[in-house]
């Protein structure tokens, strides 16, 4: 279901930019995959495999022989050709019929996502196209590729929800377990049972997820959990996803641990959480088709910084799909390692983190991580927001 759906929206999307043609080539894909037949296929290809997709709706796939039941099963593609000796000679009738203006291929500059060729694929193709005096046509198919990864449909959403259903469940269960004098690397032991117990899939490398930080000095992210113990009146966060049907959920709440003659959470603590929440919801307001990424960005970090804190040292937020940053568009400032991600304009159907964090001082991090979908007119809410700090006694 979920190919076919990706398949007739990639015609539109050909539609959309003027294509022709679009040519996803690869070859051992367990190997060397292009992240994008995902959305093509259901298993790995063998052989050097083209699967084309064109403007007028016309759909082609050319495999190996062993691998053409695989793609024909799939029921999403009007022809699929099988060779034994080679792809190129199904592949020049193809094109030759076709003649397009133009045949897009999955390269880019400044989108890992839209990258998926390799060289020694690219160079192939360019020597099939030349024997047909077709390689002049190639163009970049990052548009199209970084608007079938974003625009999700129907069956990658219910994916995501049920992924962040998962997650928000086994928060639940390790609020329950945290204590003062348990290690961190105890707490992601209790995650990772109850991942392994509901035969889920990490969502990132299983070493750094769940990724666990408790107090001041801490990697603050991206870093595995330590022997480091939960000590009363520090802050601890944690960041972790899974994956459902090969969809995942990314998401970190914050969690305060009471001292024993405390009654309610100190006031450096409660500011630096309710600036968090308010970074985000101002953020959330600020989303809609057409609003450039980057200006999402400003509007909660300039929050933050208004509240008397450093400004976070990273994006505001990532797109979350198939992997658990995924796409191009990136709700981060215009540092020159996002190359053109913050300048693309959000569309409906993307699903975004939004995770700002600041420091409080001899306390933690305070950070939390939602995630939304932009939608026609706005922003709405995948995950259930933490508004209240968690608390610990």
């Amino acid at each position: 279901m979920l190919v076919k759906e990706k398949v007739e929206q990639a015609k539109n999307i050909l539609k959309e930019f003027d294509v022709d043609c679009w040519i996803t080539f690869v070859r051992e894909s367990q190997i060397n995959g292009d992240p994008t037949l995902a959305f093509l296929v259901e298993a790995d290809l063998t052989w050097h495999s083209a699967i084309i997709i064109t403007k007028s709706g016309k759909t082609h796939a050319i495999v190996g022989r062993y691998d053409v039941a695989t793609v024909e099963e799939l029921g999403a593609y009007d022809k699929v050709v099988g060779f034994v000796t080679g792809a190129k000679e199904p592949l020049h009738e193809f094109l030759n019929e076709l003649n397009p203006k133009q045949i897009a291929l999955n390269y880019s500059e400044g989108s890992e996502i839209c990258d998926g060729i390799t060289h020694g694929m690219f160079t192939t193709m360019q020597g099939y196209l030349s024997e047909i005096n077709m390689a002049d046509r190639i163009i970049s198919a990052e548009n199209i590729v970084s608007a079938l990864r974003e625009r999700k449909s129907p069956s990658e959403v219910e994916n995501i929800k049920s992924a962040i259903k998962h997650t928000e469940e086994i928060f639940e269960l390790v609020h329950n377990y945290i204590k003062p004098g348990v290690t961190e690397k105890e707490i992601a032991s209790f995650i990772k049972a109850e991942i392994n117990k509901r035969e889920l899939e990490y969502a990132w490398e299983e070493t750094v997820c769940p990724a666990v930080f408790t107090g001041p000095d801490t990697a603050g992210a991206h870093f595995a959990p330590t022997d480091k113990k939960v000590e009363r009146g520090h802050i601890l966060n944690m960041d972790f996803g899974v994956k459902v049907n090969g969809y995942c959920s990314d998401m970190q709440r914050t969690f305060y641990i009471m001292k024993e003659n405390e009654t309610s959470v100190p006031d450096d603590v409660q500011k630096g959480f309710d600036t968090i929440v308010n970074a985000i919801e101002l953020s959330k307001q600020g989303m809609k088709p057409g609003v450039q990424a980057l200006e999402i960005d400003a509007i909660a970090r300039k929050t933050v910084v208004d509240a008397g804190y450093e400004e976070f040292p990273h994006g505001l937020g990532h797109q979350v799909g198939r992997f658990s940053h995924d796409g191009t568009a990136l709700l981060g400032p215009p540092w020159e390692k996002y190359a053109q991600k913050p300048f693309k304009y959000l569309e409906e159907g993307m699903v975004f983190t939004i995770e700002p964090r600041l420091t409080v001082e001899n306390r933690g991090t305070a950070t939390i991580e939602e995630m939304v979908i932009v939608t026609s007119s706005g922003a709405d809410w995948l995950t259930t927001p933490q508004k209240d700090i968690l608390i610990i006694t």
